[in-house]
């Protein structure tokens, strides 16, 4: 068997950095180049060499495919975002066609068959997509899905056989729909963003712009295409910028997190891959145990280590330095960034070689509330998010919408030509976050010369007899203690007996002793209390309950919801 080579990183065609009109005029300039895609197994093995030139013949055959079988400019085309060719070109395939192509989640491991059914038929209901194309393996699941849309259903396989007859392709406009994004935690109220052609390609272009993408730059990435840091970020922005990039499947990713770092050790590039910080997390703790870190793995020419999708942890970063330092990693190379689905992917970026910076913050003054002055000061680590994209404004506006002043916290805004089209038939959501232009993100944060800090989610503050609390501390606070991982603690407000609202932290319990549970959760009270200065619901639950977004980041409104609904179920500590 004649062992495959994966697409190299440079070549003689120049780059543009996204300057295209439309996504089309993209995959028409990458196809002339020798880069592409590779794809490797879950042992690292490369099983697919895609070159950008094969992709655009896939694609033209699927956009033919598609408007042969009835799809319009403008009609929804679902498909489930596997990491692999088929997704790729029957995406680029439906945008050829002038059709909003919709990426919708795998199964995960968590949540369940029932869950992931109720899942996809609530997006499909909001895109109410013509067609639904997927991976013959999960046609059980989401040909149920779509029967209770009316969607007709595909397995691609099947598709990809059809004829592909001669037709004309629609004409592509900057301003027309490119793509409808779900955000990863629309799932019971879903809201899909409405993205035009010159949204994302500014994005893309911004975004290669910041981080100075050329030669010799190489992606590696496992992030899932149906979560907007993995396409945006890792597929459509490779295509704009014309970089071969080398793709492992998130569930291989979760079986073998170091065959993320075996892959950007092997193909020698200057590597770009990007995580949220679970995934670094992940990795230090894997390696700990192992010694051979300097034989086993190159991490001297990782660029860009980007980090975002959630709130970026500095003591995990730490820790991965000091885990794989001895492998060459630089962490000089971390780039911290800020962006969401609304604004197309990316808001702001750290400039390449700043590293992860932080600021010691009193937590009063994030939660906004008096200072205890009977307590001691208690400080957290924020970290530098970056500075804008090119064309990109942030504001920091309070609840009056004044614009507040450097170090001062408050809603953050943000305006540029990245910013979303609106949400897909919702005026009223799209209404309640798009004033003039600027874009409310529902996150607070502070700027300090330019650079932007992130502080926490609005809908996730506990507001408990006045003063507010960030769940993120009491959850940092609770992993501290010996046995948790970060992800085994969810922490909200709820109505206790009483009447009265009060913090509760349900933990994922790994002990079986009853007496030694209870000796946990007295001491994950007292720990709380500690933090945030009244007694708390302690709720020890069992390992892989807290729900998970389709993107791997914790769920904190969807445990509340299922927790007062019973259908988590507590350990009963008094048996």
């Amino acid at each position: 068997m004649t062992e495959l080579t994966p697409t190299p990183n440079d070549c003689a065609l120049p780059r543009i950095r996204a300057d295209f009109a439309t996504f089309n005029e993209a995959i028409d300039y990458a196809a002339k180049s020798e880069k592409g895609f590779n794809f490797y197994d879950a042992r690292g093995t490369l099983e697919r060499v895609y070159p950008y030139s094969e992709l655009r013949v896939d694609a033209l055959d699927m956009a033919k495919r598609l408007i042969d079988a009835g799809i319009g400019k403008g009609d929804r085309v679902a498909l489930i975002a596997e990491t692999g060719p088929e997704f790729a070109a029957l995406f680029c395939g439906a945008v050829y066609a002038g059709a909003w192509p919709v990426p919708l989640p795998l199964p995960t491991t968590f949540g369940g068959k029932d869950n992931y059914i109720e899942q996809l038929g609530v997006q499909l209901e909001s895109a109410e997509p013509k067609l639904l194309l997927y991976p013959a393996e999960i046609a059980e699941m989401v040909s149920i899905a779509a029967a209770r849309q009316g969607c007709e259903g595909i397995d691609w396989e099947s598709f990809g056989q059809r004829h592909a007859p001669e037709v004309e392709l629609p004409e592509a406009r900057s301003d027309d729909i490119c793509y409808l994004q779900y955000s990863s935690g629309s799932t019971r109220f879903p809201t899909g963003v409405a993205v035009t052609h010159s949204a994302l390609l500014h994005n893309l272009y911004g975004h290669a712009a910041t981080m100075n993408l050329g030669t010799g730059d190489r992606g590696v990435s496992w992030l899932p295409w149906y979560h907007d840091m993995g396409l945006v970020g890792c597929l459509l922005s490779m295509i704009a910028n014309q970089i071969s990039v080398d793709y492992l499947k998130t569930e291989h990713f979760a079986r073998r997190p170091l065959a993320w770092l075996d892959l950007i050790s092997r193909n020698k590039g200057n590597s770009m891959s990007y995580s949220p910080t679970f995934g670094y997390d992940i990795c230090a703790r894997r390696i700990s145990s192992q010694s051979n870190v300097a034989e086993r793995f190159d991490l001297s020419r990782w660029r860009l280590a980007g980090n975002g999708a959630d709130m970026i942890r500095p003591d995990v970063m730490q820790s991965f330095v000091n885990a794989f330092a001895d492998a060459g990693f630089k962490a000089s190379a971390f780039t911290p960034s800020y962006g969401l689905a609304e604004a197309t992917l990316a808001v702001t970026v750290m400039p390449p070689g700043e590293g992860i910076r932080v600021e010691l913050v009193e937590e009063e003054r994030l939660s906004g509330t008096p200072r205890d002055l009977s307590r001691p000061a208690r400080y957290r680590a924020i970290v530098n998010c970056g500075k804008a994209l090119p064309d990109m404004d942030v504001e920091i506006r309070g609840e009056k919408g004044e614009i507040k002043k450097d170090h001062q916290i408050g809603k953050v805004w943000c305006r540029g030509p990245s910013v979303m089209h609106s949400y897909f038939r919702n005026p009223e959501a799209t209404a309640d976050c798009l004033v003039n232009g600027w874009l409310d993100t529902g996150d607070m944060g502070y700027m300090a010369e330019g650079y932007l800090f992130i502080v926490g989610r609005a809908k996730d503050m506990i507001i408990i007899n006045g003063k507010n609390h960030w769940p993120q501390d009491i959850e940092w606070a609770v992993e501290q203690l010996p046995g948790f991982n970060h992800g085994d603690i969810a922490a909200f407000s709820v109505e206790t007996e009483n009447g009265e609202e009060a913090p509760a932290v349900l933990v994922h319990c790994r002990v079986s002793d009853p007496d030694e549970r209870i000796k946990l959760r007295d001491t994950i009270r007292d720990k709380v209390r500690s933090i945030t200065g009244m007694n708390c619901v302690v709720e020890l639950v069992p390992p892989r309950t807290l729900p998970r977004t389709s993107s791997g980041k914790l769920s904190r409104a969807k445990a509340k919801r299922l927790y007062l609904s019973g259908e988590i179920e507590p350990f009963d500590l008094a048996a």
